[in-house]
């Protein structure tokens, strides 16, 4: 299961999601210093981290490399959930509990959620009581 991503590792995995391509060190850099004073050598060394734990890939490009995301901001944010619900002693509690601090849009985005689920003809209720269930 993924740890949640650092302070500087989240502001540098944002803009390569958002970005949705190949990025070089310099790019995230410029980006980086419209908000921060940050060395060229820091977001070098940030990328590089990243790049071991399994987050980017990267490939040379003259002498420079391209790092691309592996997965999506949502399924980095999927594993966190799943990791946080699985670690409970009562998950059923805990989802209700979760649920009980949702916002009123959050509800409506989770019902969407739900909907998509079925359409995809994932049943709810497997016996494994996962929706990793069987198709229909």
């Amino acid at each position: 299961m993924p740890r949640p991503l650092g302070e500087l590792e989240d502001a540098v995995m944002t803009r390569v999601w958002r970005w949705n391509r190949p990025v070089t060190v310099r790019e995230v850099l410029e980006d980086l210093q419209k908000e921060r004073a940050i060395a060229y050598t820091t977001v070098m060394t940030v990328m590089d981290n990243l790049r071991q734990k399994g987050w980017v890939r990267r490939d040379q490009e003259g002498r420079a490399y391209r790092y691309e995301a592996v997965s999506t901001r949502a399924a980095y944010s999927a594993a966190l959930m799943n990791e946080a619900w699985s670690a409970s002693d009562n998950p059923a509690a805990a989802l209700v509990d979760f649920f009980g601090m949702m916002s009123p849009e959050q509800v409506d985005v989770l019902r969407d959620a739900l909907r998509v689920v079925q359409l995809n003809g994932v049943h709810l209720d497997a016996p494994d009581g996962g929706a990793g269930g069987q198709e229909r």
